[in-house]
């Protein structure tokens, strides 16, 4: 039996290493906070007593983390204990350096890896329906693609060391823009006397209409899936947007590429989740562009 080690069990980690405890792998999960750890245990997943006691006998090493920095001091803490040959699957969002460091630091140890940001949200990790953007070599990525595909139902090769998450940096800098594009439109519709509901109908079916605006339009009644009707309750907050934001302009400042509308989209949550809503769906800056 495949043996997993699964550190970082929070809002994402948690039910992602719930779904291969039910797929019927060994897991052995590891979070610093006492409270995830109990929530995890309630969940079927086996817990350790520290990130190094997970990784014993694990033949695969996942890490779900907040930053480059975590998933870099994991790995030098608990990758001298693993046996080579094994494989880590680091499916955190961060930085590009930090990832192709991570996979120096691994094959350096005799280790495999891949990393493989996610697209989906709580939704999607909850009910394995998650998208995977995943960068390796070798045969890396094939090794990995067995556990990933009980996580998940899209595993997307994006290329080398590091370009998933080049690619998940693009992607939710795209997702970013559009959703303020999308909410600024509406607050002006308001403004203008529009109802929400005609203005809806005429942008899904003209070329304003995107996915964001077709389930996430962030104002009430339209849209079933659409946070703004549980009170902005998120899928995905507003600091985690952030976040992925400020990564893509750490990105392309290091690309020396202009993203003029990303920097905006940046700024304008960076300020959003300065005046206390971090905790918030990311599609209520809506709130936050209204005068």
């Amino acid at each position: 039996m495949t043996r997993i080690a699964f550190i970082g069990l929070g809002k994402m980690g948690r039910p992602m290493a719930a779904n291969l405890a039910r797929a019927g792998y060994e897991v052995a999960g590891f979070d610093l906070v006492e409270e995830l750890r109990e929530s995890a245990g309630q969940a079927g997943i086996g817990i350790a007593a520290s990130a190094s006691a997970a990784v014993e006998g694990a033949d695969v090493l996942i890490t779900m983390l907040p930053t480059g920095k975590h998933v870099l001091a994991v790995l030098q803490d608990v990758v001298p204990a693993m046996s080579r040959k094994s494989l880590l699957i680091d499916c955190s969002t961060i930085d590009v350096q930090s990832a192709r460091a991570a996979h120096e630091f691994a094959s350096k140890a005799g280790l495999e890896s891949v990393d493989a940001p996610v697209s989906g949200g709580t939704k999607g990790a909850t009910a394995a329906t998650l998208t995977f953007m995943c960068g390796a070599t070798g045969d890396a990525l094939e090794r990995a693609t067995a556990i990933l595909e009980k996580m998940g139902q899209k595993i997307i090769p994006c290329g080398g060391w590091g370009a998933g998450q080049a690619a998940k940096i693009c992607n939710n800098m795209v997702l970013g823009i559009n959703m303020v594009a999308v909410a600024e439109a509406f607050v002006l519709g308001e403004r203008l006397g529009l109802k929400h509901q005609a203005l809806f109908d005429v942008i899904s079916t003209s070329s304003g209409a995107s996915r964001v605006l077709t389930t996430a339009c962030p104002v009430p009644g339209v849209v079933p899936t659409s946070a703004a009707n549980h009170g902005f309750r998120p899928g995905f907050t507003a600091a985690l947007m952030s976040k992925d934001l400020q990564l893509s302009q750490a990105a392309a400042a290091v690309a020396d590429v202009r993203t003029p509308l990303g920097a905006g989209a940046a700024d304008l949550y960076q300020a959003f989740v300065a005046a206390g809503h971090d905790a918030e769906d990311f599609s209520s800056i809506i709130n936050f562009l209204r005068p």
